[in-house]
Parts: C-alpha cells; structure tokens; sequence
C-alpha cells in the first residue's frame, strides 16, 4: 500500500514536472518572439530615419542650400525670352508690353515649378516624394524615347549599368575570393610575393587604366572600340548585336578589374590568414584532418558572415555605377546619367538615385542581421550578442 503511495506521488510530481517545464518553454518562446518583434521595429525605426536624413542631406547639397533657385529663375527667363522671341505678336508689342508680357510668363513658370515658395518647405516636400519614391518629372533630362519622368530615365539607363558591373564586380569578386584563398594556403610562394607587389596598383581608378587601354587597344592597335556599348547603328541581327555588345565590354571590365584584381585578392589573403592561425585550426591539423577539410569546416565556415556581408554590398553598388569611368568608355548607364544631372542641377534625377541606394543599403543592412543568424549559430537576432 505504501509503495503503491509512493508510485503515485511520484507520477503526480512527474506530471507537474513536465507541466512546468512545457509552461517555462512556452514563455521563452513568447520572450523570444516578442524580443525579435521588438528588435525589428527598432531596426527599422532606426534605418528609416537614417535614410531620411540623409535623403534630406542629398537635397539641400543638390539645391546649395536653395542657390540653385536663382540659377533656375535665370534659366527660365532665359528660356521664356527666347520662346517670346518667336512669336509674331510679341514683335508687335512696345517695350512696356513687352517687360509685362515676359514677366507674367515668367511668372507662370515660377509657380509651375513651384518657386514662389520658400526652399524650406519646398525641401521637406522633395523629402516626403523621394521617401515615398514618387520621383516625379526630370527638370532637364529626357529618355531616348522622349519621357521626362524620373522612372523611366532610370530604368532606361540601369541594365547598361547592371550589365557592365555586375559581368565586372562577379567576376572580380569570386576570382579574387579563392586567389586569396589559394594565396593564403601558400603563404610566402612566388605568387603570394607578385600580388603582394602588385597591390599598390590598385592605388589608380579603374579609369585611370581604361584611358592607357583605349589608347593601346583602340587608337594604335585598332582591334578593340574605342567606348560605347554597340555599334552604330546598331546590328539587327539578334547575334551580331551580342558580339558587338561583347566586344565593347572587353576594355572596360579588363580596365575595372586590372585596377581591383590585386588589392582585393591581397585582401581576403589576409584574411584568411588570420584565421588560418586560430587554436582550433592548429587542433584539426594536428588531427591529420585534410587541408580541403580545413578549409571548409574551420576557415570559410567562421568567415561566412564576412563573405556574405562582401557580395552582398558589392551587388548593391551595382546599381550606382560609376561617374567618371563611364564617361570614360561612354558607356550609357547611371554613373554617365548621374554625372549629367549634377551638371544640369536636376535635382529630381540626384536625389532618386540616392533615394534608391539609401533603400537598398538599409534593406541590405536589414536582411543580414538574420543572415547571420542563419549561417552563424553564435549569432542570435536580438539577443544582444548574449549566448
């Protein structure tokens, strides 16, 4: 009777037991989900109003600070004089009529493009169209085919862009990722010394290179063109267009990819290096496990986050280009497009290319924390980095 006492009591603690343990599981799964909703909000609270301030940066530096108002008023009388000029009645006019005539279209075009309020208020409204990525019109830039809206100058220009670097920066990245892998085996060879040696020369840009290419390979040796992204006019076979298209990008990824190459191969060497000489990479060699294995399991698993975090920026910049080297080779893409809003003060098509990359930055810089998480067990979103 006793024992059967016993046996009872045993159970009914067990059961509590588990109750308790389930009820205490069940509240750290709850904590957790709340700390992640928690840490989320915060995350993008924070990067929005980070992307606004510097949106808001990116306008008044566009404007000077509202300068360029003044050169827009002049550029409008300029033009409206001009327009005037043409027209038969206004020749017929006094200089009374005249002054009068010009100012009131003058006038119009002012409160057309909303000049006739102050910069202050007018930026905060650029601020609110470029948050909301309604870009609107370019004031001074059309597409080929004739439109003046922001989206559309962009979305004509980007796959240029996209094509060039991307074929260019993919290529670069992964070569210059297992040379430095390679390197960092070898530590001390001849090659690890020739790219040692070479690094410096990635002190000079990319176009720096392409102008001594272009001189070589275009103006003496006449094998290569000279810049553009086909041939004019262009083929209307679907191939020849290709091959034409693949011919014009030789020089400039060879130029993009001279310049970087190097450096970046000496870059990851490093660091491969410094964890090649980790305690626990001394452990697995003194196991007799292979090198390939090594490699794998205790150097590219650790540096993961930091390989990612790379590829995942160098995509992002894809889609800003480049300003000087694309005027370099003439290539048709944002860097060039970019360049001639500066100098033409559209401010509209500056700030949507920023506006952009600021998203793209943000949304990158959002993904990898649970990126990491995923590849990294060490890491746990919104945990502080506690353990």
């Amino acid at each position: 009777m006793a024992a059967n006492t016993i046996t009872g009591d045993f159970n009914i603690n067990a059961e509590v037991d588990v109750e308790s343990i389930e009820a205490s599981a069940r509240k750290a799964r709850m904590q957790g989900i709340k700390r992640l909703v928690r840490y989320t909000l915060l995350k993008l609270v924070a990067l929005v109003f980070t992307v606004a301030v510097g949106v808001y940066i990116t306008i008044v530096v566009a404007n000077m600070g509202g300068a360029v108002d003044k050169i827009r008023l002049g550029t409008i009388r300029e033009s409206v004089a001009l327009a005037a000029t043409a027209d038969p009645a206004f020749k017929t006019m006094n200089s009374e009529q005249r002054v009068a005539y010009i100012n009131s279209r003058v006038d119009l075009e002012i409160k057309r493009y909303g000049l006739d309020r102050p910069f202050l208020v007018r930026s905060f409204e650029y601020l609110w169209d470029g948050m909301t990525l309604n870009f609107g019109f370019s004031q001074q830039l059309v597409s080929d085919s004739g439109s003046r809206l922001v989206r559309n100058i962009l979305l004509e220009r980007l796959p240029s862009t996209l094509l060039l670097f991307g074929s260019a920066n993919l290529i670069l990245f992964f070569v210059a990722l297992f040379a430095g892998l390679s390197l960092s085996r070898r530590y001390g060879s001849m090659a690890d010394k020739v790219v040692l040696a070479l690094a410096p020369t990635s002190a000079a840009p990319a176009w720096f290179y392409g102008l001594f290419l272009i001189l070589i390979f275009a103006a003496m040796l006449k094998v290569l063109p000279f810049g553009g992204m086909v041939s004019a006019p262009p083929p209307d076979n679907p191939v020849d267009y290709l091959l034409s298209l693949l011919n014009h990008m030789i020089l400039p990824m060879a130029a993009w990819l001279i310049s970087a190459i190097f450096l970046t191969a000496y870059n990851w060497r490093t660091f491969f290096l410094i964890y090649s000489s980790e305690d626990y990479v001394e452990m697995a060699k003194a196991k007799g496990l292979s090198d390939r294995m090594i490699e794998r399991r205790y150097i590219l698993r650790p540096t993961l986050p930091n390989i990612i975090t790379s590829f995942a920026l160098l995509l992002i910049t894809l889609w800003t280009g480049a300003i000087i080297f694309e005027t370099v080779f003439n290539w048709p893409g944002i860097g060039q497009l970019y360049y001639r809003a500066i100098g033409a003060f559209d401010t509209p098509v500056i700030v949507a290319n920023v506006v952009l990359y600021a998203y793209l930055l943000a949304l990158t810089v959002f993904v990898l924390d649970f990126v990491y998480a995923l590849v990294d067990p060490r890491v746990r979103v919104g945990d502080g980095g506690r353990k």
